[in-house]
Parts: structure tokens; C-alpha cells; sequence
């Protein structure tokens, strides 16, 4: 019964291990695309886009 016990704590230690070990999706790096401005806005900041 003891050895038993020892092998379901060693399946969940190694379970638990393996999880944590797993690697997490890659995050999305890429910007966010530039908002272009309208003709009132290029108008006032007098700057061409």
C-alpha cells in the first residue's frame, strides 16, 4: 500500500512538472498599424502623412 502511494505521489510530482515546464503561446509582438489622420487634422498640424 505504501509503494502504492509512493508512485501516485512520484505520477502527480511528474504531471505537475511536465505542466509547469510547458512553454506558454508566443505573444503578438507586431504594432498596431498608424492611424491615418484626415484632411482637417494634415490641414491644422500642417504636416503631410
Amino acid at each position: 500500500m505504501l509503494t502504492r502511494l509512493t508512485r501516485g505521489l512520484i505520477a502527480v510530482g511528474l504531471t505537475l512538472t511536465i505542466a509547469a515546464c510547458a512553454t506558454a503561446p508566443a505573444a503578438d509582438l507586431t504594432p498596431p498599424p498608424v492611424k491615418q489622420t484626415d484632411a482637417k487634422t494634415q490641414l491644422e498640424s500642417g504636416k503631410k502623412y
